[in-house]
């Protein structure tokens, strides 16, 4: 690079933290930190790894550099999947039983990806960097996995109540953007199609559009979730969900025939009590409740009566 262009890129590095502190500093203002706790952290840790990583790279200790980036680079991947449960947790947050589903199926997403960044590493030679390979699998995995909640709010938004207003979408818009100019320039240099320098470039643009991105959103008042037929379909679906994660006993099928019995006799003692206590005549014995009046006469008093 010549100098111009080393000036322009060293601007659009520092542009990262200085636009960082901004975003974190209207959260605390708005107190959003407490409502996205892991991505305040996530933004906070960014500038903290820009204040170790640029001395260094401007100090020109490259092999201290390179392997600085890279542990960096797995904590800054674990954060942001992190973040992405958040923005689930908080889409489901009206939804208990979808919120229980959705925290267990990140669970198993992140022992998958874990394994196979494991399995990457340990099946990568020794001269290649393993730990290179491993993070650099990670970070595939946790890119496509960004773009898909970017897809999955643009999909599911009417059915749950998730305005594009919200900072939930104005989060996830920036991370899922990110991640699709990344994957698609990593695509292109895998392919020859563009150098380093672009690549590079393209990155740094983008990520900085995605930190803007969750600036304006944080900026701006979310609104409040709209009750619509969609929405209500989102609630039966909570309900069955949460039927069938506490469903009924098994022998519970004798207890609604018991009640059906019982509605059916009352029903039916209802009916006949009239006809009875006009029949009845006056004996010595006591006569018996109007539910079990029909059951005391004999075969004997009702031949005497005809």
């Amino acid at each position: 690079m010549n100098h111009k262009i080393q000036l322009a890129y060293y601007a659009l590095w520092i542009a990262h933290p200085v636009l960082q502190l901004s975003v974190a500093a209207v959260m605390f203002r708005r107190k959003l930190h407490r409502v996205f706790p892991v991505f305040f952290t996530y933004i906070v840790s960014q500038i903290l790894i820009f204040s170790v990583l640029f001395p260094i790279y401007r100090l020109g200790d490259l092999p201290l550099y390179f392997y600085g980036y890279w542990v960096c680079a797995g904590i800054s991947l674990i954060l942001g999947f992190m973040v992405i449960h958040e923005i689930f947790l908080d889409v489901f947050r009206p939804y208990h039983a979808l919120k229980d589903l959705g925290s267990v199926l990140f669970k198993w997403a992140a022992l998958v990806m874990m394994l196979v960044a494991a399995v990457v590493m340990a099946a990568s030679p020794s001269a290649k960097d393993p730990l290179v390979h491993a993070v650099f699998t990670l970070q595939r995995c946790v890119r496509v996995v960004q773009c898909g909640l970017v897809l999955f709010l643009l999909i599911f938004s009417k059915y749950l109540g998730v305005s594009w207003r919200q900072q939930s979408f104005g989060i996830a818009l920036g991370f899922g953007g990110f991640a699709g100019i990344e994957l698609g320039a990593s695509a292109l240099y895998s392919s020859g199609q563009i150098g380093q320098l672009t690549l590079s470039w393209a990155n740094m643009i983008a990520y900085n559009c995605a930190i803007l991105t969750w600036l304006g959103y944080a900026l701006v008042k979310a609104p409040s979730k709209h009750v619509s037929s969609s929405l209500l379909m989102s609630q039966r679906w909570d309900q069955s969900l949460g039927d069938l994660q506490h469903p009924v006993a098994g022998d519970s099928l004798i207890p609604m025939f018991e009640g059906m019995v019982d509605r059916a006799f009352s029903r039916t003692n209802g009916d006949s009590a009239p006809a009875k206590t006009v029949v009845a005549q006056p004996t010595s014995h006591p006569i018996p409740s109007s539910g079990s009046l029909h059951l005391s006469l004999s075969p004997r008093g009702l031949a005497s009566k005809t």
